[in-house]
């Protein structure tokens, strides 16, 4: 473990410590409740992380990277940007997967946009924010983030 880590472990131990000695009862629902939105949360996690797996079984890094590869970089840079906003893939996942295909030879420009697009523009979940921001708004951001999302994967493109 690294440093930064031990140092959040030693920080939430001693909230926890402090917790209990303040309010025991409170403290022990909160685990509770924390507990049962671990457990629907990690059987989502493991879905979407099977998924992926499946996926590269069928579909190998390298095969994802040569198709890539084979295109022009803006259009290969559009269409993973473009798979990106329907795809609903937590970052904490997002991020291990970009590295797999980076380290297959997909370029840093789509694997850039597919990355920014997956966490800021969301067509799965646009129904939701439809209804809780309404249309106009969803759309404008939606919209603002994929074309913000190419300008990203450009920009990271030239720099690196």
């Amino acid at each position: 473990m690294d440093v930064f880590t031990i140092v959040i472990w030693v920080i939430t131990t001693g909230l926890l410590v402090f917790s209990f000695g303040k309010d025991k009862g409170k403290t022990k629902d909160v685990l509770k409740k924390a507990s049962f939105m671990g457990r629907g949360m990690a059987l989502s996690i493991f879905a979407v992380i099977l998924v992926i797996g499946i996926i590269l079984a069928i579909l190998p890094p390298e095969q994802i990277a040569a198709f890539i590869g084979k295109q022009n970089v803006l259009v290969a840079t559009i269409v993973a940007a473009a798979f990106g906003t329907v795809t609903l893939i937590p970052a904490f996942i997002a991020f291990p997967l970009i590295g797999i295909l980076a380290g297959a030879g997909v370029g840093v420009m789509p694997s850039v946009a597919f990355l920014t697009t997956l966490t800021m523009v969301g067509i799965v979940t646009f129904p939701l924010e439809k209804k809780e921001f309404g249309k106009k708004f969803a759309i404008t951001r939606n919209a603002l983030s994929f074309i913000f999302a190419i300008i990203i994967a450009l920009i990271m493109g030239v720099i690196l």
